[in-house]
């Protein structure tokens, strides 16, 4: 998280010092989340069969030599090249934390809590990202700024070497990789994730974004008719299907897509309609930067008191509320915009703890990778889909140039009703994916209570 939010401060110098151009500098950090999302799946299964631990570590040197690499970036292919491989580590290293947390723990609670703790880390990460990047620049050239992923890398190699225990045989399997399966999800992911950025990019007029979209769909269908038929598959679509997981996964997916849809409405209505500068847009999220760190202290209690799935519904839906609340309110004024970011956040500080927690809790011990692959990807992937529904809407209806100096009257009317159908969109959204999250959450409690003759559990 500090690697990705570090970096973006840093942009227009490495524009000026590596001659890049503005679709260079958006390959510079969008590649690292096309790596990140796209191999996460085929990666999490790999770990799964050869071992967490083990993938974990190669991650982490993989990890600390290409960030040290950044010392002898001359140019931006260069860069990009090395943002890749930062990716593929990411890929390695994000799902293991979740796997080998879950393999110390044995009781809910303490899963929780560590879920929490990671989770926190990372918002921290995210949070002081771009501060600690303006500092370093003040008095150090840019590369520092991905060298300090080098340390880490380090401290959490050994950290892991010493602190987790072998992989063991019988919590691995041994089934065959499914290369076909592998090839066919990970495509399908990528498309996923560059289409969204295309449709923001290029408009809806560009027939790019929509081959795109109709690429990744063709994929999906393949990949789905691929894990159906293979003997070993890499994804067994059964284990997705379970009420838990597939209910984590929508809470997940519901959360990530408001988060970033609100996230980028909210920066362009401060600055580009209220005339705020960044300084003061920046202080205006603020609200949803407290609420994502300091809320982890509110996890543990919660779910003490009213248990995992009702947690999960009641984050789920404080995280549509917001939507709402922005959706029919936003445009009068800042405090229905403080309200729906603390909202959301305050859902996504939640859920993205529990969901993780209930798609582990549903699947065998031997897949747990390839779960918090699962769960890392649908958040990156409706993350994509939150910004271009916002950024569509926002292009079919507003007229001109958006990022003009001055707007005329209509222009401004034009845009303050786009953000309202925008907000309106994500909510209808993210409600039919906590809908559906709730109704399989239901179907997974059902499951587990007794039958009448007190001898089974129901079917």
């Amino acid at each position: 998280m500090l690697d990705n939010s570090i970096l973006n401060v840093a942009l227009p110098t490495i524009g000026r010092e590596l001659s890049a151009s503005t679709t260079v500098l958006q390959w510079v950090t969008g590649v690292y989340a096309v790596a990140f999302g796209g191999l996460m799946l085929a990666l999490g299964a790999l770990a799964d069969r050869v071992g967490r631990r083990k993938v974990m570590l190669v991650g982490l040197v993989l990890l600390g030599v290409a960030s040290l690499a950044t010392a002898f970036v001359t140019t931006a292919p260069q860069l990009i090249a090395i943002r890749v491989a930062m990716g593929v580590a990411a890929a390695m290293t994000t799902p293991g934390s979740l796997a080998l947390a879950f393999r110390l723990f044995d009781e809910d609670g303490l899963r929780v809590r560590a879920t929490t703790l990671i989770s926190t880390v990372g918002l921290v990460g995210l949070a002081i990202g771009p501060t600690v990047g303006g500092f370093v620049l003040a008095f150090a050239p840019w590369q520092v700024l991905l060298l300090v992923n080098v340390p880490i890398a380090a401290l959490a190699f050994i950290g892991i070497r010493r602190g987790i225990p072998a992989d063991r045989v019988d919590e691995l399997h041994r089934d065959p990789i499914d290369g076909t399966g592998a090839l066919l999800g990970t495509t399908t992911i990528v498309l996923a994730l560059v289409a969204p950025t295309l449709f923001v990019d290029a408009g809806t007029a560009s027939p790019l974004p929509w081959l795109t979209t109709a690429a990744a769909l063709v994929m999906a269908v393949l990949f789905v008719v691929r894990e159906r038929s293979a003997r070993f598959p890499l994804l067994d679509l059964e284990l997705v299907a379970r009420p838990l997981v597939s209910s984590g996964l929508a809470f997940k997916a519901a959360a990530s897509l408001a988060t970033a849809g609100l996230g980028y409405l909210v920066t362009l209505q401060l600055q580009l309609d209220w005339g705020w500068t960044p300084a003061q847009a920046a202080m205006g999220m603020l609200p949803q930067v407290v609420v994502l760190i300091a809320g982890g202290a509110l996890i543990g209690p919660l779910v003490t008191r009213v248990g995992l799935d009702r947690t999960a519904w009641l984050s789920a839906g404080s995280v549509v509320c917001g939507l709402a609340v922005y959706g029919l309110l936003g445009r009068f004024g800042y405090v229905w915009v403080a309200l729906s970011l603390v909202l959301v956040a305050a859902g996504m500080r939640v859920v993205g703890v529990v969901a993780g927690t209930n798609v582990m809790r549903g699947l065998p011990t031997n897949r747990t990778t390839i779960g918090a692959a699962l769960v890392d990807t649908a958040g990156e992937v409706t993350t994509g889909i939150g910004i271009a529904v916002s950024g569509t809407i926002l292009a079919a209806l507003f007229t001109g140039d958006i990022a003009t100096s001055s707007w005329s009257t209509h222009q401004t009317t034009e845009f303050r009703e786009a953000v309202t159908w925008a907000g309106l969109a994500l909510t209808v959204l993210a409600a039919a994916l906590v809908g559906w999250g709730i109704t399989r959450a239901r179907r997974a409690a059902d499951s587990t209570t007794p039958c009448v003759n007190g001898q089974a559990a129901c079917p």
